[in-house]
C-alpha cells in the first residue's frame, strides 16, 4: 500500500507568523478555544466509557497506554481495513471549530468530514509516545452535523488515541424526547420477536434494547429482533432518539421464543442436489460455457460473480463476460432465455456475490441499503431465483470485543445480516439463499473466535458464524469451501488436512453436530439441518488445492449418509438427508471431462 504523502512544508511567511504568535502566547487555535461560548462537542472523547458514542470497524479500549484517565482507544488495521473510528456530533452553522486529540503509533490520522466547507485531516507519521494532533475547520452555512474520525494506516500496526476534543460553539440540540410508551410484542418465533410501540414526540429514531444491550436502531415504531435462541426468555426496552440525545428507556416487556423450527421454507430442490458455479463474468483457462449448455445434472447454478464498484459502497454490478474475452458468449436475450429454460426444468439460477476478487464490506447503513437495492436490480433484471454469498478475503472480520456469535456487534456483520433478511423478506419463502464461506471463516471458529479474548488471532477466524446463525431459518444451503484450506481441528481434537475423505467428513460432521466456539462450552454453535448442507469440493486439480478422487468423494458420502467406509474419523451421527455436493466450478468440470458430475450422478442416481 502507498503511504500517505508527507505534510507540505509551510511557506516561510506563514511560519514566521506562527512563531510571532507563539512569542506572545497566542495561536489561532488557543484564541478560538478561549471563546466563552465554546464547548467540547465530543461524547466520551477520553474513551472512559468504552466505545460509547463511537462506531469502529476495529477497536477496543485498554487501560495502558493511556494519555489521561484510565482508558484509551486501541485499534489495529488489518488487510483493507484501516481501523477507523467515527462519531457524528452536533455543531453550529458557519462557525469555527478546533479538533484535537492525542495519538500513538505510525500514520495515525485525525479528521472531520461533512463540514459543509473543506473536510480536514491531520496525521502523525511516527509517534512512539503520545503526540497531539490539531486541525481546524469552519462549518458551512447550513451544517448542523459533522463526523469526526481517527484511523491508522494499512499494515502499519496498532495505534492508540485518547482525549479527542472538538471545541467550538455549542450546537442547538434542544432536549431529548420522552420515553416511548405502549411497547408490546407481536409474532414470536423460535429465533425472533416482533416489537411495536407508540411514537414519541420529537423523536427522529429509536434504539431497541435486548436484556439491557442495545441491539438495533430503527426509524419507525416497530422492529423484529432476530438471531435469538429457541426456548429462551428475553427482556426488551425501547428508547427514543433525536439530535439532543437518547431518552430514558421504556417499560420492559418479555417474550419467550418457541421450539426450534424444523422447516426453513420450501427450497424447491431435489432431495440431493448438485451445485456449481458458472463463470459468467470472466474467462480463464477452463473456457467459457454457455448457460444453456450446462447439463441437467446441475440443480443449482451460481452465476459468478456480481462484484462491488468499491469495497465499501455496497453497490453490486453484474457484468457478463465480453465477447472479446469469451468467444461464443450469448447475447443478453439468449442468456435470459436460458435462465427461464433452466427454471422451467426445475433448476435454480442464483447470482453469486463476491469471489476471490470481489471484496464487499458493508461498513455503513447506507452501504447496506445500496447492497439490497443493487442486488435486487440484478435479480429482477435476469429473473433469478436467489442469492449466493461468497464473501472471501477481508470482507468479514470481527471487532476485538465481538466474542458472542449470538449477538454480533461488528458493523460489517450486522449490516450483512440485515441486508440478507431484507432480501429474503422481499422475495418470500421461495427465495433461495446460499453461502460459500471458506473453512477459515467457519470451522476455525472452533479454535478462535474474535480477537483479543482468544489470543489475538486473525479477526476473520470464524467470522461467518454469526451470519450463519442469524440466518439459519432463512438459509437454503451452506456449502463451505473444503479446499484451499490449511489444517483445521475437528471434534476429535485432531488436525485434518486436505487431500482425502477424512477432511471433508470431519468438516461436515462439525456443521451437522454443532461445536463449542473457541472451546467455550457456553458458546455452542447449534447444528444445521442435513438438508441445508452441501460439501464444497474443487472439480479438478486445476480448480483449487484439495481435489480428491471420485473414490474419496464416494467414501465421504458413504460415511456421512450411511456411516460406513469412514476411515479414521468417527462421525457423531448419520445424515441420509445430506443435501449434496458443491463444486468450483461447472467450467472446470467440463474442462475435466465432467468427472465430478458423473461421480454425483452415479452416487445419488
Amino acid at each position: 500500500m502507498d503511504r500517505p504523502r508527507p505534510l507540505a512544508r509551510r511557506p516561510l511567511v506563514a511560519l514566521l507568523t506562527v512563531i510571532a504568535l507563539a512569542a506572545t502566547g497566542m495561536t489561532a487555535a488557543s484564541t478560538s478555544a478561549a471563546r466563552a461560548a465554546d464547548v467540547d462537542a465530543v461524547r466520551n472523547g477520553g474513551f472512559e466509557a468504552g466505545l460509547d458514542g463511537w462506531s469502529c470497524t476495529a477497536g477496543t479500549t485498554v487501560n495502558s497506554p493511556v494519555h489521561s484517565g484510565s482508558s484509551a482507544l486501541e485499534a489495529t488495521p488489518a488487510g483493507a481495513d484501516n481501523a477507523r473510528c467515527t462519531q457524528t456530533v452536533t455543531v453550529k452553522p458557519d462557525s469555527q471549530y478546533t479538533l484535537s486529540g492525542q495519538v500513538r503509533g505510525s500514520y495515525v490520522h485525525l479528521g472531520a468530514s461533512g463540514t459543509g466547507t473543506t473536510d480536514v485531516s491531520t496525521w502523525a507519521q511516527s509517534a512512539p509516545d503520545w503526540q497531539r494532533l490539531t486541525t481546524t475547520f469552519r462549518t458551512g452555512p447550513s451544517t448542523t452535523r459533522v463526523t469526526i474520525h481517527t484511523h491508522g494506516w494499512y499494515g502499519t500496526g496498532t495505534y492508540h488515541a485518547d482525549d479527542i476534543t472538538l471545541v467550538g460553539p455549542g450546537g442547538e440540540t434542544g432536549q431529548p424526547p420522552a420515553p416511548p410508551t405502549g411497547l408490546r410484542t407481536g409474532t414470536v418465533t423460535s429465533t425472533s420477536v416482533a416489537l411495536s410501540w407508540s411514537p414519541a414526540a420529537g423523536a427522529t429514531g429509536y434504539a431497541v434494547y435486548r436484556d439491557g444491550a442495545r441491539v438495533q436502531s430503527v426509524s419507525g415504531t416497530s422492529a423484529t429482533v432476530s438471531g435469538l435462541s429457541p426456548r429462551t426468555a428475553y427482556a426488551f426496552q425501547v428508547a427514543a432518539v433525536n439530535d439532543a440525545g437518547e431518552s430514558a428507556r421504556s417499560a420492559t416487556v418479555t417474550a419467550t421464543t418457541g421450539e426450534p423450527d424444523s422447516g426453513g421454507g420450501p427450497s424447491g430442490l431435489p432431495p440431493h442436489a448438485l451445485v456449481g458455479y458458472l463463470h459468467a463474468s470472466f474467462a480463464n483457462g477452463s473456457g467459457y460455457t454457455r448457460l444453456a449448455d450446462v447439463p441437467d445434472s446441475w440443480d443449482v447454478i451460481d452465476l459468478a460473480f456480481g462484484e462491488p464498484t468499491t469495497v465499501t459502497s455496497g453497490d453490486i454490478r453484474f457484468d457478463r463476460c465480453p465477447a472479446s474475452e469469451c468467444p461464443g458468449v450469448e447475447s443478453d436475450a439468449e442468456f435470459k432465455a436460458a435462465v427461464r429454460a433452466k427454471q422451467a426444468a426445475g433448476k435454480k439460477v442464483l447470482i453469486s456475490i463476491g469471489g476471490q476478487n470481489g471484496q464487499v464490506r458493508l461498513t455503513t447503513a447506507a452501504a447496506r441499503d445500496m447492497f439490497v437495492t443493487s442486488v435486487s436490480r440484478i435479480i429482477d433484471e435476469y429473473g433469478l431465483d436467489g442469492l449466493d454469498i461468497d464473501f472471501e478475503g477481508h470482507s468479514l472480520s470481527l471487532d476485538a470485543d465481538d466474542t458472542d456469535f449470538r449477538n454480533p456487534k461488528t458493523p460489517v456483520i450486522v449490516n450483512l445480516i440485515s441486508a440478507l433478511k431484507t432480501l429474503k423478506a422481499k422475495y418470500g419463502d421461495d427465495f433461495v439463499l446460499t453461502m460459500a464461506p471458506e473453512t477459515f471463516f467457519v470451522q476455525l471458529g472452533y479454535q478462535y473466535y474474535g480477537t483479543g479474548k482468544w489470543g489475538g488471532q486473525d479477526p476473520r477466524a470464524g467470522a461467518y458464524l454469526p451470519v450463519i446463525h442469524a440466518l439459519r431459518d432463512e438459509l437454503t444451503l451452506l456449502h463451505v469451501q473444503d479446499y484451499n484450506s490449511g489444517p483445521v481441528m475437528g471434534l476429535d481434537n485432531q488436525y485434518h488436512s486436505m487431500g482425502g475423505a477424512d477432511f471433508h467428513i470431519a468438516m461436515t460432521d462439525m456443521l451437522l453436530t454443532g461445536f463449542p466456539v473457541a472451546g467455550d462450552a457456553d458458546h455452542v454453535f447449534p447444528p444445521l439441518r442435513a438438508d441445508q448442507v452441501a460439501i464444497g469440493m474443487p472439480a479438478t486439480t486445476h480448480a483449487g488445492n484439495g481435489h480428491v478422487s471420485p473414490a474419496e468423494v464416494t467414501r465421504t458420502l458413504d460415511c456421512l449418509t450411511k456411516r460406513t467406509n469412514c476411515g479414521s474419523y468417527a462421525t457423531h451421527g448419520t445424515w441420509p438427508a445430506l443435501r449434496g455436493l458443491m463444486t468450483w466450478s461447472v467450467n472446470w468440470d467440463r474442462f475435466g471431462g465432467w468427472e465430478f458430475q458423473r461421480t454425483f450422478d452415479s452416487y445419488f442416481g
